[in-house]
């Protein structure tokens, strides 16, 4: 049972909307409230001073992009209007329409946008905090890591390389695979494949959740001789020994405990939302944010919208699936707010471009259920197919798509669907 909080105290501060995150998401839905109305009210609460392009961390770690590339002053995002509170949540009080900062300052609002990213579970595995970034052991699901990742690439001659995939839900499903191809690539480009051995080290028990693109990926499995082990999930790293232990499921339900050897260890943490969110009268037994899978509006606090890695929606957790959530949101805070009629629907968008070799990657795009979903016809890009031209996609475009386009506001290729009526959404 959560705690029930007393009343809040009085108000500190007040705005038509409050959005708790910004990151990709809430700058994002922020730019696109602000370009249907420019006079709105809005306040962003995030006390970080740096915002990442985390899908551009997959080519630091194969020496494609540096690692600066793929950071900017958070100040220099902030859309023109907003107010940015450099605070932390505390907690929120829904039925006061109102949340507390650590500081413990009050703030009031008409609507609520929640969007604070997932947490990184590193001290779930034990060991791994101390190892990471030495023996061997590394990470592209961090930006100081991602770096360790190449210099591992490049100095390994010969040894285990394993790359772990934790149980789902995780920020990009494709990631822990992305890293590995783009390794194997590189290692048989050098001659190394056979002295280095891959393994997937994966507690799931599939290779990739829409199948239509997994006989594509099955090829690179075999041309780098990947061996897949399933139902193995990572539970401790002891570094300076430089062994992982791994525990299996087994068919019939029952579990064993197993060490390997590695020289290197590529290690993708378990995730869930964050604290003050799975402690929050916001979320669902899981620990998400409880919202409607299409309208993203909460489906207890009317005044409420959640998007982004935080919410218990089942679409894929990543930047493109925000960035068509976030005009679904900005239309729907509209039609909360008694500014426009009709709702927007949000159909589980989401992309995964998997990178199998320098210079070719496999698009998945795909909504709910995992219908494919391809922006582009087969004839221009089959996703399902290695293709150069999702390659230049994944170097040349979207970058500046998501610094120039999704997070000003401009809605190329993620203009929202709007119901016939208010009753259909």
């Amino acid at each position: 049972m959560r705690p029930i909080h007393p009343a809040p105290r009085a108000v500190d501060g007040s705005h038509q909307v409050l959005i708790v995150g910004g990151g990709a998401a809430g700058i994002a839905v922020a730019a696109s409230l602000l370009s249907r109305d420019p006079h709105l009210d809005v306040a962003i609460i995030d006390p970080a001073d740096t915002h990442y392009y985390q899908p551009g961390w997959t080519l630091v770690g194969a020496g494609v992009f540096s690692a600066e590339s793929t950071r900017r002053d958070m100040a220099s995002l902030m859309p023109k209007g907003v107010k940015w509170l450099r605070q932390a949540v505390s907690r929120f009080e829904p039925e006061h329409n109102a949340l507390v900062l650590a500081d413990e300052r009050v703030l009031a609002y008409d609507q609520l946008i929640v969007c604070p990213g997932l947490k990184l579970d590193w001290a779930a595995i034990d060991g791994l905090p101390q190892a990471l970034g030495k023996h061997g052991v590394t990470s592209n699901y961090r930006y100081d890591l991602a770096p360790y990742t190449w210099e591992l690439v490049q100095q390994l001659q010969e040894g285990q390389a394993l790359f772990s995939q934790p149980p789902m839900p995780i920020k990009c499903a494709g990631a822990p695979q992305k890293a590995m191809y783009l390794s194997c690539d590189h290692w048989l480009r050098q001659g190394r494949l056979g002295a280095i051995k891959p393994r997937f080290m994966n507690a799931g028990g599939v290779l990739f959740g829409v199948a239509d693109y997994v006989p594509a990926l099955m090829e690179y499995v075999k041309k780098y001789a990947i061996d897949l082990d399933f139902g193995h999930n990572l539970v401790a790293v002891d570094g300076p020994a430089q062994r992982a232990t791994f525990v299996r499921t087994l068919a019939d339900g029952t579990q064993q405990t197993l060490e390997r050897p590695f020289d290197m260890l590529h290690v993708v943490p378990p995730q869930c939302a964050p604290d003050f969110i799975r402690q929050s009268p916001l979320a669902d037994a899981a620990g998400w944010v409880d919202v409607d899978p299409h309208s993203l509006r909460h489906k207890r606090f009317a005044n409420i919208h959640g998007l982004g890695d935080a919410t218990n929606t089942s679409n894929a957790k990543t930047a493109a699936a925000a960035r068509k959530q976030a005009p679904v949101v900005a239309n729907n805070v509209l039609v909360a707010l008694k500014r426009l009629t009709r709702l927007a629907h949000y159909d589980g968008y989401g992309s995964c471009p998997l990178t199998v070799e320098r210079g070719k990657i496999v698009l998945a795009e795909f909504t709910y259920g995992g219908k494919l979903a391809p922006s582009f016809p087969a004839w221009l890009l089959d996703g399902r197919q290695p293709t150069r031209r999702a390659w230049w996609l994944k170097e040349m475009i979207l970058p500046p798509l998501y610094w120039r386009g999704m997070l000003k506001g401009h809605e190329w290729l993620a203009h929202p669907t709007l119901a016939t009526d208010t009753a259909q959404a």
